[in-house]
């Protein structure tokens, strides 16, 4: 028994060493195709194929992308590799009229920004030129326009402040319908009041309020301008209930409290 046990032991010897001799070589090429890696990654991250090939651009509207690409810093000699997604975001909100940024490198040489602006809720007229107003209070002094732009209300006489804060405030409390029927908005204060404004409607009413209730009564107004004669134009006074002034007449009629 011992001796069948022996041979049996014996036997089985080369199997084992030709086992180990797998193994070795197993290790040798997997040390090899790491190595081989290693070396080129290390070719790759120097040599120009690293280099960013490409900058994408999207959601921008008031900045042209060759303006976002600009103030990221970013060039085609820039290595992928030291490109920061949390540092070109910081630089990018710098910018007053950018709201959020997204940064995704997309492997192997491309960089893909996107861009949320803050929304443009105006324009202010200031000698012969329009300026966008936008969400955050800010006026796009350098991104003027000669003709009149659609679809927006044109402020007269506001400055960057708290005036046009609240001004800007109240236009976002508006339903789109009711802002779009405002042709110009002028900044006519008070002595007893700083921040009285006076519009003018695409349907040729005047509305004569104050900021403080702006948008809680404005929202009313197709249903005061649906009680009044659309040929008789005139004022509807909305800083104290709602009053109408035909420019005809100098009665007034009143049009709820």
């Amino acid at each position: 028994m011992d001796k069948g046990k022996i041979v049996a032991l014996e036997d089985r010897i080369p199997k084992l060493k030709e086992q180990r001799r797998r193994k070795a070589n197993r290790r040798l090429i997997l040390l090899l195709l790491l190595f081989f890696t290693f070396i080129a990654a290390i070719a790759y991250m120097q040599s120009p194929l690293s280099h960013v090939k490409r900058i994408t651009v999207i959601g921008n509207d008031l900045y042209s992308s060759q303006e976002i690409i600009k103030k990221t810093g970013v060039t085609k000699n820039t290595n992928i590799w030291k490109v920061k997604s949390k540092e070109i975001s910081q630089k990018l909100k710098e910018l007053s009229e950018v709201n959020k940024v997204k940064v995704k490198i997309q492997w192997p040489n491309t960089i893909m920004i996107t861009i949320q602006e803050h929304k443009r809720i105006a324009y202010l007229k200031k000698e012969g030129s329009y300026y966008p107003v936008m969400e955050n209070g800010k006026i796009l002094t350098e991104k003027s326009f000669k003709e009149i732009p659609s679809n927006s209300p044109i402020l007269f006489d506001f400055e960057e402040g708290t005036v046009l804060n609240e001004m800007v405030d109240e236009l976002k409390n508006l339903p789109a319908e009711i802002v779009n029927s405002i042709s110009e908005i002028h900044y006519t204060p008070k002595k007893t009041d700083k921040y009285h404004i006076s519009l003018f409607m695409n349907d040729g009413f005047e509305v004569s309020a104050t900021l403080r209730s702006f948008s809680e009564k404005m929202v009313h107004y197709p249903s005061i301008v649906s009680q009044l004669d659309p040929n008789k134009k005139g004022v509807i006074d909305l800083e104290v209930g709602s009053y109408f002034k035909a420019y005809d007449t100098k009665t007034e009629e009143q049009k709820g409290g």
